[in-house]
């Protein structure tokens, strides 16, 4: 018998305002424990004011926010992070005139006092990505582009969240990048990483994902499995019709 799914994160029927402009409207979604979920959508439609109201930036004005089966939806966004929700924000977000170490550190250190444990998580950290050990004492604005999306990825791992939120993760990257990000989000799955994936390139988004919701104007039009999304044919002609490639299958 498989396994019951476990919902993590669950958002219901949730509006946002900016003042009196709605910028979500009416929506619901699920993440479950170890799942990718994709939210896909073209710029302005709401995809960073989902991140925001998550973490508890802009508070829904109606609906309601559940993790873990608990209301999230007004608390503030250090006690969110605190229930277990990391985020790797949009333009990855890194302290640039900061090393590599003293970014990672970032990440625990204002949550946490333990030496033994940041200890424990840097060795993670390193373990996980050697190039950030061998550069641990580098500025972090002297990184590559792919290193400093590697760095932002693992300060965002030094609490070992239960959720990972990653806000357009290849927004402005060099197509390699691209595939270098994407291949990071491969490996945090592969650990069992419950993901949160907003992103514009639904190419890749949809190859590494489980399920995925495609967002326009604030509301979801369309959710389903990877398999069901790629094979719509409202998304294929949104995403893939000017491609002379196949739609996406699964690395």
């Amino acid at each position: 018998m498989a396994p019951a799914t476990e919902v993590l994160l669950e958002l219901r029927q949730i509006s946002v305002r900016y003042g009196r402009v709605a910028v979500i409207h009416a929506l619901s979604l699920t993440t479950n424990r170890g799942e990718v979920i994709a939210v896909l959508g073209p710029n302005g439609a709401g995809k960073t004011t989902l991140v925001r109201s998550i973490i508890g930036l802009v508070p829904p004005a109606e609906g309601e926010i559940r993790f873990e089966g608990e209301t999230i939806s007004r608390l503030r966004p250090h006690q969110v992070v605190a229930r277990g929700i990391a985020v790797v924000p949009e333009g990855r977000g890194i302290f640039p005139k900061m090393t590599v170490e003293e970014n990672l550190k970032s990440g625990l250190v204002f949550f946490d006092d333990d030496p033994a444990r940041l200890r424990d998580r840097l060795e993670d950290a390193y373990g996980r990505f050697p190039v950030l050990g061998q550069r641990r004492n580098q500025v972090a604005g002297t990184l590559s582009g792919g290193e400093q999306s590697m760095l932002s990825v693992s300060r965002a791992m030094m609490r070992k969240p239960k959720l990972l939120l990653m806000d357009e993760p290849s927004l402005g990257l060099s197509p390699k990048l691209v595939d270098q990000t994407f291949a990071i989000v491969r490996a945090l799955h592969r650990e069992g990483t419950s993901i949160l994936l907003i992103e514009q390139n639904a190419r890749q988004a949809l190859a590494v994902c489980d399920r995925g919701y495609i967002l326009q104007k604030g509301a979801i039009v369309l959710s389903g499995s990877r398999e069901e999304l790629v094979s719509d044919e409202r998304v294929q002609r949104a995403y893939f019709a000017a491609d002379r490639n196949s739609p996406p299958t699964p690395a």
